[in-house]
């Protein structure tokens, strides 16, 4: 059965923009995202990263559940660091820009900057391990995600391979 895509379902997508190889990620910051001082609970940064990420994948064709059904894959967080600069509030309109740094054969560094206005927020580094659904064990990334992704090729335009990119 065909899902329509947001741009399908809207006119308009819900999943970003690519824009000069980085992806960018639009959101509002609602009332359940805050802690009691009116301010964005430091653990919701990592569910803006995690929202940003799987649109950026679906931007370039390779959703979660395609990867799941077709190749048998996932992705698990290895290792994440986080250095939060500012705070966000309330009703604020923040932006997740998101760009490969590197690839390895089963492995990526991912780059996750939270912005206001252009001010970051939240700098994200993550090392995400492409892992086999049935055993859990790290496996190589599939070609085509490789080639969506940038694999090394250099072309930032088209890809998400440029590490100074948004910067």
């Amino acid at each position: 059965m065909h899902k329509p895509s947001a741009s399908e379902s809207f006119g308009h997508s819900l999943s970003g923009r690519l824009a000069g190889g980085v992806h960018v990620y639009p959101l509002r910051v609602y009332y359940e995202d805050t802690d009691a001082a009116g301010i964005v609970y430091y653990a919701n940064y990592l569910k803006f990263a995690e929202r940003a990420r799987t649109e950026m994948m679906r931007i370039l064709g390779d959703e979660h559940s395609r990867l799941m059904d077709g190749h048998g894959i996932a992705f698990a967080v290895r290792h994440c660091d986080a250095d939060f600069r500012a705070p966000a509030g309330l009703d604020d309109v923040l932006e997740v820009h998101t760009r490969v740094i590197e690839m390895g054969g089963a492995s990526m560094l991912v780059g996750q900057d939270v912005k206001r206005d252009g001010q970051d927020l939240v700098r994200l580094r993550l090392r995400l391990v492409c892992i086999s659904k049935s055993s859990f064990r790290p496996t190589r990334l599939p070609g085509s995600l490789r080639d969506a992704l940038g694999g090394g090729n250099g072309d930032s335009e088209r890809v998400l391979s440029d590490g100074t990119a948004g910067r």
